[in-house]
């Protein structure tokens, strides 16, 4: 106890030096929290928000499909299980399809994916597919709309390639635009009723892939129908996740040895000017392992002041963010990532206390690099001011 307030009376006694490598080590205390909080708000949006408008419960995929290379299509897509069909919520079946758009006299390639309008468990605007007079209604995301020039209530003429090869042309009318973060189920994908894109592609009661309810459990696969669970689906996000990760640690290490460099020179520096204090200390009875748990505690010090002044200025700060989010701009939609316009970080009691705790631990590690020095001096000479 008595090291204790002799160490906090020598660094509050050091003034601004003190002040400057606690400000500079409370710096990196809430930019480690905050990047770390983002990367893990963002993983939790961006499942959430697949998990809503494209993953639901989980998928059976046909066994040939492969939704990284189109030509699959023609063979991924078989029929409906009908053990499926009876259960309790229906799961639901997509069909999907290439095909060409033309808006305005241009040519886009799409995948064109046909969904019940009465499913319940996608967040997609399906019950938006109505049209009269023998029309195909569709729909489209926000992203998609804005690349082909299109609003809702326009006409676009969709050419595709049925199951005997045969190509074919129809009208599709604009019935409905979503706003989505997903750009999975956005960008070059055009949405219409499955029974019509089943006529269409001469393909009655079939499918590429089906999606569960949330919480439905595992399904039971088939020879023609594979199970993919949320670890599955979800691997590609958790995967640019880690990523980020691994590039915020390179940051956070960056910072670290910037601040653990500031609290090194500063205990070498102590050491130099206070060599005759050191000598008076150790012929007035301490050993030479109290001088250094005392020169190493006022080294460690330098973090828990630091986790005090974050802490004011870093609550409130963290605590805006949080609950405001942050603006992310609107071309991050282009990467192909979800990510909503706001990300809204988390900050868990782990990634605090975790953080807190592995600055103090190097804090001390570092401070007591140089105060080994002291272990091996001779108290005569650190009288007269000189440590070999």
């Amino acid at each position: 106890m008595l090291s204790f307030k002799l160490a906090l009376r020598n660094l509050l006694g050091a003034g601004l030096r003190t002040w400057l490598n606690v400000v500079v080590l409370s710096f990196s205390f809430i930019i480690i929290i905050w990047t770390k909080g983002i990367l893990e708000g963002w993983d939790r949006q961006a499942k959430a928000d697949m998990i809503k408008w494209e993953i639901g419960g989980g998928q059976f995929w046909h066994v040939n499909y492969d939704p990284y290379d189109p030509l699959t299509l023609d063979e991924s897509h078989d029929r409906i299980p009908a053990g499926l069909i009876s259960s309790v919520q229906p799961p639901v079946p997509v069909l999907i399809t290439q095909g060409t758009i033309y808006p305005g006299g241009r040519m886009l390639s799409v995948l064109v994916k046909g969904i019940p309008p009465e499913q319940k468990i996608l967040a997609l605007p399906t019950a938006k597919m109505v049209s009269a007079d023998g029309e195909i209604a569709a729909i489209i995301g926000k992203a998609m709309a804005e690349n082909a020039k299109l609003d809702t209530g326009d006409y676009v003429t969709l050419r595709w390639r049925d199951r005997n090869g045969t190509f074919d042309a129809r009208e599709l009318k604009i019935t409905g635009i979503f706003d989505t973060n997903v750009p999975t189920v956005d960008v070059g994908q055009i949405w219409i009723p499955l029974a019509e894109l089943q006529d269409m592609m001469l393909l009655p009661d079939e499918a590429t892939l089906i999606v569960t309810p949330e919480n439905a459990g595992p399904g039971e696969a088939t020879e023609e129908w594979v199970f993919r669970d949320h670890e599955f689906l979800l691997a590609d996000i958790e995967s640019i996740i880690r990523a980020k990760g691994s590039v915020g640690i390179i940051v956070w290490l960056i910072l670290l040895m910037m601040a653990m460099l500031a609290v090194f020179d500063t205990q070498v520096l102590s050491i130099f000017r206070r060599q005759k204090e050191i000598g008076t200390c150790v012929a007035l009875g301490m050993t030479r392992g109290q001088v250094v748990k005392l020169f190493t505690m006022e080294g460690a010090l330098h973090s828990v002041l630091a986790a005090i002044v974050g802490a004011i200025y870093g609550i409130p700060l963290l605590f805006l963010q949080s609950v405001r989010g942050i603006k992310i701009p609107l071309e991050s939609s282009d990467f192909g990532l979800a990510m909503a316009e706001k990300l809204y970080p988390v900050y868990s009691a782990a990634l605090v206390a975790g953080t807190i705790l592995i600055v103090m631990i190097v804090t001390t590690i570092v401070s007591y690099w140089p105060s080994r020095k002291i272990a091996k001096l001779n108290p005569t000479e650190a009288l007269r001011g000189r440590i070999q």
